[in-house]
């Protein structure tokens, strides 16, 4: 039976350092604030904004909201960015994802100052990134290191398998595996002898958006497994792209869905924000 990797317990240390070094900075009259621009009322991202807020109330960053309707144009959006890009008060920007058909993501993105994307998804911090020296990491990814730090199994030497290849997970976690000096193989849906290739890993990584697609066979005695999915089954239930119940039978340490990953998620967005503030403001970190 593998060890439990408990991401709310985590999360919440994470955020308890934030709120402290915020209240530090606060006090010499320096607050970090974050500003979430939502379009549309899709439920899943209006449940994201609303636990991105409850988030800044608990670290001591001012939180600012601005929700458009669905029909807003691609130009009055990319207005709203170079305002909160010129506004001192705003520390961060995070647009919410997806965005509607009119407008395009590559463009809002590119839009947004690199100091003030605490998503990293900019150009200027994904080339920061690949080259290792960042300002800000992506959030789930930086989440995810963080969770294997807590097993206390070093990086180094390891074999690292990342299943996916997105820009938002499986692309940037990769580079951090690799920063750390680990020996990296990215799987996706072309990769040959997917099974045995994951079996090799010390650390897994499942980011591709397949309900319980990594089974116990694929995984290597001892293991590492993380677990990025968040998928939700015909009966309603959450799992991940991992089969946790058979999986935790060979792993040596899991990440649970929900309460693994993603309350990581969002405690990262909550230090990058701070330094973002830091990053602007021109404090040492």
């Amino acid at each position: 039976m593998s060890n439990l990797i408990d991401g709310k317990a985590i999360a919440a240390r994470v955020k308890e350092e934030v709120a402290r070094e915020a209240a530090e900075l606060a006090q010499r009259g320096i607050r970090a604030g974050l500003a979430v621009v939502i379009v549309g009322d899709d439920p899943a991202s209006r449940i994201y904004v609303n636990n991105k807020k409850k988030a800044c109330e608990a670290c001591n960053i001012r939180s600012y909201e601005y929700a458009l309707p669905e029909s807003t144009s691609e130009e009055d959006l990319l207005a709203l960015v170079e305002k909160l890009n010129a506004d001192p008060a705003v520390s961060g920007i995070l647009v919410q994802l997806p965005l509607p058909r009119q407008i395009s993501e590559q463009k809002v993105i590119a839009a947004i100052s690199p100091e003030k994307d605490v998503d990293a998804f900019h150009a200027v911090n994904v080339g920061k990134i690949m080259i290792g020296d960042f300002d800000f990491l992506p959030c789930t990814p930086a989440g995810c290191l963080e969770l294997i730090d807590s097993t206390g199994v070093s990086v180094e030497g390891k074999r690292c398998v990342v299943i996916g290849r997105s820009n938002i997970v499986g692309k940037p976690m990769a580079m951090l595996l690799l920063h750390r000096n680990g020996t990296v193989t990215i799987c996706h849906s072309k990769t040959r002898g997917l099974r045995e290739i994951c079996r090799e890993a010390d650390i897994l990584v499942a980011a591709v958006g397949k309900p319980k697609f990594v089974t116990a066979d694929m995984v290597k005695e001892g293991a590492v497994v993380i677990d990025v999915g968040m998928n939700r089954l015909e009966n309603g239930k959450l799992c991940g792209d991992v089969d946790f119940d058979a999986v935790r039978e060979v792993a040596g340490w899991i990440t649970p869905v929900p309460g693994g990953v993603g309350p990581m998620t969002i405690a990262m967005l909550m230090r990058n924000t701070l330094s973002a503030a830091k990053l602007q403001n021109r404090v040492q970190a």
